[in-house]
């Protein structure tokens, strides 16, 4: 059994760009709370081998999505939750005045940075 407290600054740099704060591990998965700045867009890309359950928590923006011919691009905020299934490509922007915070469960738990392969951006990163 664990616990613990998210650090004030960032754990790590996900491979898109956003901020990773660590907050848990198990065998069948890992949890962490992203947050994207106000006016920042992630790069796109495809993750080879997990998956992920996203919920949002604060700020507003928009996540593109793209898998087997099926592409949605959707609003988020507080409230609001989608599933990034194996080798979706994907991208999110913050559209908001505030930060855009995400809590993220990845399944099974996150390998590493090479598990994350760029793609093709919906819009500029930066």
């Amino acid at each position: 059994m664990d616990q613990g407290q998210l650090s004030q600054a960032p754990d790590t740099l996900a491979p898109d760009g956003s901020e990773i704060r660590l907050a848990g591990r198990l065998r069948g998965g890992s949890l962490v709370e992203c947050t994207l700045a106000p006016g920042r867009t992630s790069a796109a890309v495809r993750h080879r081998t997990v998956e992920e359950l996203w919920l949002c928590v604060s700020g507003q923006g928009q996540v593109w999505r793209s898998l087997a011919g099926k592409e949605t691009e959707v609003p988020i905020e507080a409230g609001s939750w989608l599933t990034v299934p194996l080798g979706a490509h994907f991208q999110f922007r913050n559209t908001g005045g505030a930060p855009l915070k995400l809590v993220i469960a990845t399944l099974p738990p996150w390998p590493g940075a090479d598990e994350a392969e760029r793609v093709a951006d919906r819009w500029p990163p930066g």
